[in-house]
């Protein structure tokens, strides 16, 4: 039988099910999940291996598994239906663009940063779209973009851009930058050697973290072994505050400094932390259209973010 044949003789009804099934995890599971008959969905599994001439569960007294054909079948399903999904939603917004909803991939501190600042803008001028930010790093968010559970991510890129099937857009480089609060006797100062900073109490991220890394690292390539940090603290706004209402110091993104809300209470340091700066981009699905509302976030995206990278 041809490809061609094989195509027109599946059913999304049945893709449906085969989906339904491996999600769930067992047939009765998913009969009542899908609220169909099991005998309907052993058909349905049954037309699909007859139309494709391979077997895709093994079947065994413990359950079923789904064999590499199986695997190799959903993962193109789920494709499948997110296209439809998306198209439904590309309709919905060509018809209203002041609705709509939008998956976002980022890391902790791009959320509290660009993220937020995109979506802060958005809203004010759509009122009625919803957005979903999920938490995570390059590798997560390569994970949730190739399972299409987020449309777009944010992240910090390695030197060599992206995998085969990502495509990934730089919108700024970015450095760590040294803060205090505005009534801080360093905040007066105008120049600050690194080496003058190492007695002072300070507030980064976890000790093993890249963001650790980072720091220490740039410590050493100023001469000097980095002190250890009075807090430690994965939330970017907490360090913030901390050194605004207080005698600590902070290492925080460049770009935080601009969107941090209570920046009169904030200084960055005139003082270099070496070897920290990382692009900072956009990453997206190759083969995946992006809605409408996807590419509307992305356009505002690069408007905010064309200061930070110099290009005026």
């Amino acid at each position: 039988m041809s490809d061609d044949l094989q195509v027109r003789r599946l059913k999304l009804r049945e893709l449906r099910i085969l989906l339904g099934v491996i999600q769930a995890g067992s047939m009765a599971k998913a009969a009542k999940q899908l609220a169909i008959s099991q005998p309907a969905i052993s058909r349905a599994i049954a037309d699909m291996e007859g139309t494709l001439g391979v077997p895709l569960f093994d079947r065994s007294s413990r359950g079923i598994e789904p064999t590499q054909y199986g695997h190799a079948l959903v993962k193109r399903s789920i494709a499948v239906f997110d296209e439809l999904k998306q198209g439904v939603q590309d309709i919905a917004y060509l018809a209203n663009p002041e609705v709509g909803e939008l998956r976002i991939g980022s890391s902790a501190s791009l959320s509290e940063g660009i993220v937020l600042a995109v979506i802060n803008q958005l809203s004010r001028k759509h009122p009625r779209v919803v957005f979903h930010v999920v938490a995570g790093g390059a590798l997560a968010l390569r994970d949730q973009l190739s399972e299409r559970r987020i449309e777009l991510g944010f992240a910090r890129l390695p030197g060599s851009t992206t995998e085969e099937d990502l495509h990934a857009e730089i919108l700024f480089e970015e450095p760590l930058v040294v803060v205090a609060g505005a009534d801080n006797p360093w905040a007066r100062r105008r120049k600050i050697k690194l080496a003058e900073l190492v007695n002072e109490p300070w507030t980064w991220s976890s000790p093993g973290t890249m963001f650790d890394t980072l720091v220490v690292d740039a410590f050493r390539a100023s001469g000097v072994e980095a002190p250890r940090a009075t807090v430690y603290a994965e939330s970017i706004s907490m360090r913030m505050r901390l050194a605004a209402s207080g005698p600590l110091l902070a290492v925080v993104p460049a770009s935080m400094v601009k969107f941090y809300t209570g920046h009169a209470s904030i200084k960055p340091l005139p003082v270099e932390l070496p070897m920290t700066q990382r692009s900072i981009g956009i990453v997206t699905l190759k083969n995946r259209t992006l809605s409408p509302l996807a590419q509307l976030f992305i356009d505002c995206a690069r408007r905010i973010a064309k200061p930070l990278s110099g290009k005026q």
